[in-house]
C-alpha cells in the first residue's frame, strides 16, 4: 500500500509522540491511514436555521441560531454550583444562555468582543423565554458561514484527559486530508469503478468527515463498504479456486451399501430438497478436486441423514470417514443417530472424545489403521496424533466456525497423497449472506423442507402470572403420557447465578410436581451422569427434564412435547428456536412456552417473532437484524472477519452484488501485472481483517 498512508501517526502535526500512543492503545490508530478511516459513529445537523421570533413556545427540538452575546453575569451559589449566564440576541428577538462549567474561561472567549456566533441545542422555557444551556458555539467567518452538518467521532475519557476532544478530530483529520489529496490514487479496476458508479477515495472521505449535507455520508460510506466487500470476495474466490486444484478421491460409483440403505433401511422418505442437495454433492464427489460444500438447514430438517448416505458413497468407493463436533454432547448425537442406521447394514461406527476409556481407544485406533471401522465420530480427539486412517476420503465438520483454520487442516492432513472431500454442516439456519460471509469460500447448499407430517410446534409467550395455569396443563399432558423439558439460561458471564438458578429451578418444579420423577442436567456435570440422566428421560422414567441449553443438541426423545424456557429473554432467536426443535419429533402435537423474567419492547419484538414464525431461515433473518452476527454467533471469535464499514445484517445487496462482480471480473481474463495496485489493497484488507481466523 501507498508508504505516505502507511505513514506513523506520530509525525502529524497536534499528534507527536503522546497523543499517538494513546491513539494507538485505545484505537488501533497507528497510521495516516488509520487516522483517514476512524469514522464519525454520528452526526449533529445544525441546518435547521431559525430566527428567534419564529421559535414556537414550548418547543424543544434542537435548532441552530445565528447572533451575539452581551449581558455575562457570574452568580455564585453558597452551595458552589456556581453559573454563567448571558443574553444571546438576533435582531428579532433574546434568549437565555447558562454554564455551569468552565465560566472564567468562557466569559474570557466571548464576553470582551462584539462578533457573530452560531449557537446550537434544545431549549427549555422560563416564564416564556427560551433558555439554552451549554450550547455548542461556533465563531462565524466574514462571511456567515458555520459547518451545517457536523462530525461525532468516537471518544473516551482518556482521549479528553489529553486534549483530544471531537474538535481534535475534526482539525487533525481535516489537515491530514489537506495533504492527501494526491495519494489517494484509485486501485479498483476501472471496470468496477463504472460498473459501481464508485465515488473515488478522496471525495468519499471528504463526504464523510466533511459533509455538507446529511446524506454526504452515507454516499462517502457506500464506497468504503464496496471496496471492502470486493477485496473479501476476491479472497474467498481466490480460495474456492485454490479448493478446484487440491487433488482428492474420484467416488464414481452408487454402490451396494447406499442402494441396500436407500432402498431397504430409509426411516422416512427424503424430501426434495434432501434429494437436491445429496446430488449436488454427489456431482462435487465425482471431480478428482476437493469438494468443500455447506449444508444448512432448519431443524429437524434431516442433515445428519444426507451427511450418512454421503458416507456410505464415500465407503462404496472404498473411503472411510470422519464426522468431527464441536462437544461430546453433540459427537454422541451424531454417533448414536449412525450407528442405529450404520448397523442396519454392517458398517463400523466408533466415537472417539476426550472421555473414551483407554481400552477402547486402542481398538478404535487399531481398527482404523486396517481399514475395518468405516465412520469415525468424535471431537477435536480426532486431530491426535494417533489417530491415523488406512484410506480417508470424507470430512464432515459440525459448525465449522467454532474450530480454527489449523484443525481443520490438521483433520485433511490425515492423509498425504490427496485431501479428502470436505463437507461442512451446520445446526442453525443462517441467513444468506451471513453464510456467504462467514463460509464464503464454500459452496453452499440449503435444505429448505421438513419431512412431511410434522406438525407446527404451538408457541406461547407466558407472564410469571400465568404460571399456575401452565402449570395445570403441563400435569394433564403428563397425565397423558407427555413429557416436559425445562430450559433454564447458561452463560460463561454469570455461570455461578444461572447454575443456582438451575439447581433451584429443579427443586421448585419437584415441590410443584410432587408426584413426578424430576430430572437435571447441566454442562457442569460429568459426561456419564449427564448421559445417564438423558437416557432415564429418553426411555420415560423420568417425566420432566430440568436442564440448560445442553439439551439444544441433545437425544431425540419423540415422546416430549412441552418445551418451557425459562429467562426466555436472555436467549437468542436463533437459540430459542433450536430448543423448540427438540419437542415435535413424534406424532403428537408439541407446546413451547417462553416465560420471560424481564421484557421491554425489544424483548416483546423478539419473542412475538417465535409465536409468529415456525422458519428457522426467517427467525435467523428477524436475529440478525435485532442482535447483529457477532451476538447472533454466540460469541466475537466467532470466525467473522473484522468489517470495518460493512453492515452484514443490512448491506446485502451490496454482499450480493460484489461476490457476483468479483467472479465475472475473474472470467473475463483479466490481466494480473496491470492490476497491482488492486492485489496490494487485497493483501492489506486481509491482513486487517485478520482473515487467518475463517475458512482458509
Amino acid at each position: 500500500m501507498n508508504k505516505f498512508l502507511q505513514t506513523d501517526i506520530q509525525y502529524l502535526k497536534k499528534i507527536g509522540p503522546l497523543k499517538a500512543n494513546i491513539l494507538k492503545q485505545h484505537a488501533n490508530i497507528h497510521t495516516y491511514e488509520d487516522l483517514l478511516l476512524y469514522f464519525p459513529r454520528r452526526y449533529v445537523d445544525r441546518s435547521n436555521l431559525l430566527t428567534l421570533d419564529k421559535l414556537k413556545p414550548n418547543e424543544n427540538e434542537a435548532i441552530t441560531l445565528i447572533g451575539k452575546f452581551s449581558q455575562f453575569r457570574p452568580i455564585k451559589n453558597s452551595n458552589h454550583k456556581n453559573r454563567l449566564t448571558a443574553i444571546f440576541s438576533d435582531g428579532s428577538g433574546h434568549a437565555q444562555i447558562v454554564w455551569f462549567q468552565g465560566l472564567d474561561w468562557i466569559q474570557k472567549r466571548y464576553a470582551t468582543n462584539n462578533e457573530l456566533y452560531m449557537i446550537y441545542g434544545k431549549p427549555d422555557w422560563i416564564q416564556g423565554v427560551p433558555r439554552f444551556t451549554h450550547p455548542e458555539i461556533e465563531k462565524l467567518d466574514e462571511e456567515g458561514d458555520y459547518k451545517k452538518i457536523v462530525p461525532i467521532y468516537p471518544s473516551s475519557e482518556i482521549f479528553k484527559k489529553n486534549g483530544m476532544d471531537n474538535r481534535f478530530f475534526i482539525q487533525v483529520i481535516a489537515s491530514l486530508l489537506e495533504i492527501s489529496k494526491n495519494e489517494l490514487v484509485e486501485f479498483i479496476p476501472q471496470m468496477i469503478v463504472e460498473k459501481l458508479h464508485l465515488l473515488d477515495r478522496y471525495t468519499a472521505l471528504r463526504y464523510i468527515h466533511q459533509p455538507q449535507s446529511i446524506t454526504d455520508p452515507d454516499y462517502g460510506l457506500n464506497r468504503f463498504k464496496y471496496e471492502e466487500m470486493l477485496a473479501f470476495q476476491w479472497i474467498m474466490e481466490a480460495r474456492r479456486k485454490k479448493y478446484k486444484t487440491q487433488k482428492a478421491p474420484i467416488f464414481e460409483k452408487v454402490g451396494n451399501l447406499f442402494l441396500e440403505f436407500y432402498h431397504h433401511y430409509l426411516p422416512f422418505e427424503l424430501t426434495d430438497a434432501q434429494k437436491r442437495v445429496i446430488k449436488e454433492i454427489r456431482k462435487d464427489c465425482a471431480s478428482p478436486y476437493q469438494m468443500n460444500r455447506l449444508v444448512q438447514g432448519d431443524v429437524g430438517s434431516g442433515k445428519t441423514i444426507v451427511a450418512f448416505l454421503i458416507m456410505l458413497l464415500a465407503i462404496d468407493n472404498g473411503y472411510q470417514c470422519a464426522l468431527m463436533a464441536p462437544t461430546e454432547i453433540l459427537a454422541t448425537q451424531h454417533f448414536y443417530s449412525i450407528f442405529h442406521w450404520a448397523e442396519k447394514i454392517q458398517v463400523e461406527v466408533a466415537l472417539l472424545t476426550g472421555s473414551t476409556k483407554e481400552k477402547q481407544r486402542r481398538y478404535i485406533i487399531n481398527g482404523l489403521r486396517n481399514g475395518q471401522i468405516k465412520i469415525l465420530i468424535g471431537t477435536h480427539a480426532l486431530l491426535e496424533d494417533y489417530v491415523q486412517f488406512a484410506n480417508l476420503g470424507l470430512t464432515i465438520i459440525d459448525e465449522q466456525h467454532k474450530f480454527g483454520v489449523e484443525q481443520r487442516a490438521k483433520l485433511w492432513k490425515k492423509r498425504s497423497d490427496l485431501y479428502p472431500h470436505n463437507l461442512v454442516m451446520t445446526a442453525t439456519p443462517i441467513p444468506r449472506t451471513l453464510a456467504l460471509t462467514l463460509y464464503g469460500d464454500l459452496d453452499l447448499s440449503i435444505i429448505n423442507q421438513l419431512p412431511k407430517g410434522r406438525k407446527p410446534i404451538y408457541t406461547k409467550i407466558v407472564m410469571e402470572s400465568q404460571r399456575l395455569r401452565l402449570f395445570g396443563f403441563i400435569k394433564q399432558q403428563i397425565h397423558q403420557g407427555r413429557q416436559v423439558y425445562f430450559i433454564y439460561p447458561l452463560v460463561e458471564e454469570s455461570l455461578k447465578l444461572d447454575l443456582m438458578a438451575v439447581k433451584q429451578g429443579y427443586e421448585a418444579i419437584q415441590r410443584s410436581f410432587p408426584n413426578t420423577l424430576v430430572g437435571i442436567v447441566h454442562g457442569k456435570m460429568k459426561p456419564n451422569e449427564k448421559e445417564a440422566e438423558m437416557q432415564r428421560f429418553k426411555k420415560g422414567v423420568t417425566k420432566i427434564l430440568v436442564s440448560t441449553t445442553v439439551v439444544e443438541v441433545g437425544v431425540d426423545v419423540p415422546n416430549a412435547t412441552i418445551m418451557v424456557i425459562e429467562n426466555a429473554e436472555r436467549f437468542g432467536l436463533s437459540q430459542l428456536h433450536q430448543l423448540r426443535g427438540r419437542v415435535g419429533r413424534g406424532d403428537y402435537q408439541s407446546y413451547c412456552f417462553l416465560i420471560p423474567k424481564k421484557i421491554n419492547p425489544t424483548t416483546q419484538k423478539r419473542l412475538e417473532a417465535m409465536e409468529k414464525f415456525s422458519d428457522g431461515f426467517k427467525i435467523s433473518e428477524i436475529d440478525l437484524q435485532l442482535r447483529g452476527p457477532g451476538d447472533f454467533l454466540g460469541t466475537r471469535q466467532s470466525g467473522l472477519p473484522e468489517f470495518h464499514t460493512i453492515n452484514i445484517a443490512h448491506d446485502t445487496t451490496i454482499i450480493e452484488q460484489t461476490k457476483q462482480i468479483i467472479r465475472d471480473f475473474i472470467q473475463s481474463g483479466y490481466q494480473s501485472n496491470d492490476y497491482h495496485l488492486f492485489w496490494d489493497f487485497i493483501s492489506h484488507t486481509e491482513r486487517k481483517m485478520q482473515l487467518d481466523r475463517i475458512n482458509a
